[in-house]
């Protein structure tokens, strides 16, 4: 059973690991410098726990650490985001957990933005109420160059 508990300090280092393997990084695409070195990511987390208007929430599968999810951002322009573990991908965790952060976080509108060829992340999102309002080009860390990004919105 998929729940969501705050995030503690015992959780950061599994985030790390999710956030900095190669592959979830390659599909995820638009990655921050804080993946990629621990001491910049350590420093992100203490910033957006920090921040009030920051809701972060880590996800449990059982009793296992396998993600997180959030949003962020003020009213109006708020987004939604989420890690799942890669070895947990396909599995309907991601849905859960973004349909639990969703009863949480009762603002409207809210904002989501994916890869063009993360087919499962916008699914995950349409199956939340997300409906795609757009696309754009943006400039992907991982993938070193520009990517097609499909932005959503819930209403």
């Amino acid at each position: 059973m998929i729940v969501l508990r705050e995030v503690r300090d015992e959780d950061l280092p599994v985030f790390w690991t999710h956030q900095s393997d190669p592959a979830a990084q390659q599909m995820a695409a638009v990655t921050g410098a804080y993946h990629y070195d621990r001491e910049l990511f350590d420093l992100h987390w203490a910033r957006v726990r920090a921040d009030p208007e920051c809701l972060l929430r880590t996800v449990l599968d059982g009793d296992a650490v396998v993600g997180l999810a959030g949003a962020y951002g003020p009213p109006g322009e708020r987004e939604v985001t989420y890690w799942i573990d890669r070895a947990r991908w396909g599995r309907g965790i991601a849905t859960a957990a973004l349909a639990a952060l969703l009863r949480i976080e009762t603002g409207r509108p809210l904002f989501a933005h994916a890869v063009a060829d993360n087919t499962g992340s916008i699914r995950v999102l349409q199956k939340c109420g997300f409906v795609i309002a757009g696309r754009e080009r943006g400039f992907a860390q991982a993938c070193g160059g520009e990517v097609d990004e499909v932005l959503l919105t819930l209403t």
